[in-house]
């Protein structure tokens, strides 16, 4: 709880009637107790209203919040003192209001913000410093799996790479930012969370499920890369432009001085794999064969730990959560793939830029998330790309599924064919036995 005592006053009839005295910032972990002192003056002297009846005052705040009890020290007719004991319910913010009736009139005063936050433990600490170690391995890997000549060939036809970058960093970012404002319209750090997961990079993951159906792996390759090294300038520039509009309307101060941090942070792991692959070009190799699993491992890591660790989340996972980690992604699939396809791309080129589209590098967001926001918006904000993380490989799985089922009946129908045809042999047999 914030020591700095403030006062609060309530208005009655033109005049400053009422002083409330309480803390102004107050900050409890969940499901911990604590006790506030307040006090409540009657300032006018004139004024005839009896503080002492109970059905004149109240106090109120977000029961899914907080929860209030008050116990009285001093009542008379001009004052009353006490102790509030407020339990932390759930994760969030909300403001402590008084109101006074009397001569006609009802004024409410907003007088304290009540910040509920969970209690830090070790393995909060170790899941952070997990995911920032392990994007900063892949990141490493990345720079080591860069081909050049792959990118330089790809964009000797720069159309497909220049559609996957208009996806990624403009469609994706307001896609975001609107589905974010739709759902959530009074829980800025939802919004947040949804438009941290827009404006990420493509992830590694994009790569794997291109190869899986039957994608251009040289066009998602050189996506990728793009994709990663524009989003150390895209990133910023959407949190200091759109972004500015969501942290203004949840009263969260932008967090500049994190998130270049967090650039500078990236670009670095970047830059030393790029620097393997040039001058120890085996090492290079080894690790860009294990980049593929490891971006799996990654992923799946992020999700099982992030659950483990933040169980609370689950009560986070209602139906607009659900509806917003399919949306994002499914929405970038379709938009990928309607916008590749009116630019006439090849089969193989449209499957990868709408895969490309779709998979966000939640890692990055939940890490950026994480590292830039404090109680309780970093872990209010996690559960949106979590949830994107979730929802993002269903209609690909769905597809692949689809893809062996229909191979499998391809094979299958081609091998009765061959079957049910006459051979070779017994042509023969048939010609010889017509000529006699």
């Amino acid at each position: 709880m914030a020591g700095v005592h403030v006062i609060g006053l309530l208005l009655l009839g033109g005049t400053a009637a009422w002083t409330v005295d309480i803390a102004h910032d107050i900050t409890v972990h969940m499901n911990q107790v604590i006790s506030v002192p307040f006090s409540v003056y009657n300032n006018n002297n004139n004024n005839n209203n009896n503080i002492s009846n109970p059905h004149m005052w109240y106090f109120n705040t977000d029961q899914h919040i907080t929860k209030l009890s008050s116990q009285f020290t001093k009542l008379n007719k001009t004052s009353f003192s006490g102790i509030f004991n407020i339990t932390g319910i759930f994760l969030g913010r909300t403001t402590l209001t008084f109101t006074m009736k009397g001569m006609g009139i009802k004024e409410d005063q907003e007088v304290a913000v009540i910040t509920v936050i969970r209690e830090e433990h070790t393995i909060d600490s170790v899941f952070t410093a997990s995911v920032a170690i392990l994007v900063s391995i892949l990141y490493i890997n990345f720079g080591c799996a860069i081909d050049w000549n792959v990118c330089r060939n790809t964009l000797r036809r720069p159309i497909g790479p220049a559609i996957g970058f208009f996806c990624q960093f403009l469609i994706m970012p307001l896609l975001s930012f609107f589905i974010g404002y739709l759902l959530f319209p009074d829980h800025p750090e939802l919004q947040i969370g949804m438009f941290f997961t827009g404006i990420s990079p493509s992830g590694g993951a994009s790569n794997m499920w291109t190869l899986l159906l039957d994608g251009n792996l040289n066009l998602s390759i050189t996506m990728t890369t793009i994709c990663t090294i524009g989003a150390f300038g895209m990133m910023p520039f959407w949190v200091f432009t759109l972004g500015r509009y969501i942290f203004a309307q949840g009263k969260i101060t932008v967090p500049y001085q994190h998130i270049g941090t967090f650039v500078i942070g990236l670009i670095i792991p970047l830059a030393i794999g790029f620097i393997i692959q040039k001058k120890f070009p085996r090492v290079s190799k080894i690790l860009v064969r294990v980049m593929k699993p490891f971006s799996v491992i990654l992923i799946i890591f992020i999700i099982i730990f992030a659950i483990m660790t933040n169980l609370y989340i689950f009560k986070l996972f209602t139906w607009k959560i659900i509806i917003a980690g399919m949306g994002l992604p499914w929405l970038g699939f379709t938009f990928g793939f309607i916008i590749a396809y009116i630019c006439k791309q090849s089969q193989a080129d449209i499957r990868a830029i709408a895969i490309e589209t779709g998979i966000q590098n939640t890692g990055v967001a939940i890490f950026l998330l994480r590292f830039t926001l404090k109680p309780p918006a970093d872990d209010l904000t996690t559960v949106v790309p979590v949830s994107a993380a979730m929802m993002t490989p269903v209609p690909l799985a769905i597809l692949f599924i689809i893809k062996l089922i229909y191979k499998y009946k391809q094979k299958k129908t081609a091998k009765e064919t061959l079957q049910s045809a006459p051979s070779l042999e017994k042509l023969q047999q048939t010609t010889n036995v017509s000529t006699h």
